[in-house]
């Protein structure tokens, strides 16, 4: 082969290697970490953000046995919206931000309790004179001066409560001693016979 043949063969070799070399190294470049990702994984990689999802709503047409057994139950504790101030409620009274008033939808009306936040530990006698609340969980509702005096914030709203009956009326006209009035009259009776002074009247 002639001299100058092989010298233009070698020209366009050494030529094309840098072609392929600077191609290479533009499209290494330009890839980004998805254009390296398998396409089957595409999709898997995808994150959506969980879906906010509003308590469950129960109908006020639904109505669950009463529950006279006086036993305590935990669960979260609301209180009225201040647009329900005044209206009637379930036991024909009207409804006082002020006062002790409270609803339960398994509470017979006329039950008295005592309604603990557990996240303060403070303590409040209610009656339950309403019927509600209507959401999945919360097991009463509480006028605003309750709500406050047990560490209920505005902006807290709901709290988880221990609600522990003192006493409970009875289709027959009687009532019986709840959870709560039991654990009183315990720790009378305890603190009477520890007391080093003798009982009132001896």
């Amino acid at each position: 082969m002639p001299l100058p043949t092989r010298c233009s063969n070698l020209v366009v070799i050494a030529v094309a290697a840098i072609l392929e070399t600077a191609t290479f190294g533009l499209k290494a470049l330009a890839a980004t970490p998805g254009d390296l990702t398998p396409s089957s994984d595409l999709t898997s990689n995808d994150v959506t953000p969980p879906k906010r999802t509003s308590p469950q709503r129960l109908s006020p047409n639904v109505k669950p046995a009463l529950d006279r057994s006086g036993k305590k139950r935990l669960g979260k504790a609301s209180f009225y919206h201040h647009m329900f101030a005044g209206r009637t409620m379930a036991d024909g009274k009207k409804m006082n931000p002020a006062h002790s008033n409270a609803a339960s939808r398994t509470l017979p009306l006329g039950t008295t309790a005592r309604v603990t936040n557990l996240e303060t530990g403070k303590s409040a006698v209610v009656t339950i004179q309403d019927r509600g609340p209507y959401v999945e969980g919360r097991i009463v509702d509480l006028s605003p001066a309750t709500a406050k005096e047990i560490g209920i914030t505005t902006r807290q709203g709901v709290a988880k409560v221990e609600v522990a009956p003192l006493s409970v009326p009875l289709p027959n006209g009687g009532r019986k001693l709840g959870a709560a009035a039991e654990e009183a009259a315990w720790t009378a009776n305890n603190y009477r016979s520890n007391s080093p002074f003798p009982p009132v009247g001896w």
